[in-house]
């Protein structure tokens, strides 16, 4: 088998690139393409069919273009669609392929977190929902009770860049104050959305220090490398060349300029249609 293939990160806009850059810190040698479905953002508010034939099209695209391990690095992507695919859709695509989310590996490093067993969830309003978060800690952690708070404001605050105004900020407190209103025995917060990481130190000045604030980027990154090393089917077939590609559904000099939020370095976007 050629050993020509890339891995793909798909996301419904800019927002996966926070998880993107960790993956490739992490895996600089591996070939990548990231897809964001800017056209169609934001996933977050849209049905579970919607949201389900989005990223479908999205994995497809990338499988034709190569890539035979995809990561959907949304939150949303991976609550109402992952399940699905990998159920009703895995076996149409030519193997070996996998699909990979971002909820599960997440969720499987809360339990060594959290002390007093009560963990809160921010995240869109899609992600919330679907209650993805809830059912795999129970799954995976029983004992863990699970405090949501849907911020349907915060995407479109971080991407207009308009968080750290006065109306911004309101929003943000709001949020954070309705969710720790739920149990005063919260000790730990995951930012369920790859646009949260962003405002950080935003979230850390409204909440007491003694919260552990959880992104995903490195856990993702931190699970995926662990699951190379375990499926040398995948592993062999992909290709080290360091090389990046960045296609979007949109205009690609809006894609390079909100990038500019979530990246270090200048992105320079194709335009592609799925």
């Amino acid at each position: 088998m050629d050993s020509n293939y890339s891995i793909g990160v798909f996301d419904s806009g800019v927002g996966g690139l926070t998880v993107f850059e960790e993956i490739v810190n992490a895996l600089p040698q591996y070939n990548f393409i990231y897809l964001g479905d800017n056209a169609r953002v934001p996933y977050g508010t849209r049905s579970f069919d919607t949201v389900y034939q989005y990223t479908l099209e999205g994995v497809t695209k990338l499988h034709e273009l190569g890539c035979r391990l995809i990561i959907i690095a949304c939150n949303t992507a991976s609550a109402k669609a992952l399940r699905t695919i990998q159920q009703n859709d895995f076996l149409k695509f030519e193997q070996p392929f996998k699909v990979l989310g971002v909820i599960r590996p997440t969720t499987e490093e809360i339990g060594g977190l959290t002390k007093t067993n009560k963990v809160g969830i921010l995240a869109t309003s899609g992600t919330v929902n679907s209650q993805s978060y809830v059912i795999e800690l129970n799954k995976l952690h029983p004992q863990v009770q699970v405090f949501q708070e849907a911020c349907p404001m915060w995407v479109p605050l971080i991407e207009n860049n308009d968080f750290n105004n006065e109306g911004g900020l309101y929003f943000i407190k709001k949020n954070i104050q309705n969710l720790l209103s739920q149990s005063p025995d919260i000790d730990t917060i995951i930012l369920g959305c790859t646009h949260y990481p962003l405002i950080m130190d935003i979230i850390k000045q409204n909440i007491p220090s003694h919260i552990k604030v959880v992104s995903q980027g490195n856990i993702v990154a931190s699970s995926l490398k662990d699951y190379l090393i375990r499926h040398t089917e995948i592993e062999t077939i992909l290709q080290k060349e360091g090389k990046r590609l960045f296609l979007t559904t949109e205009d690609p000099n809006l894609f390079d300029e909100k990038a500019k939020l979530f990246v270090k370095n200048q992105i320079n976007s194709q335009i592609i249609e799925i």
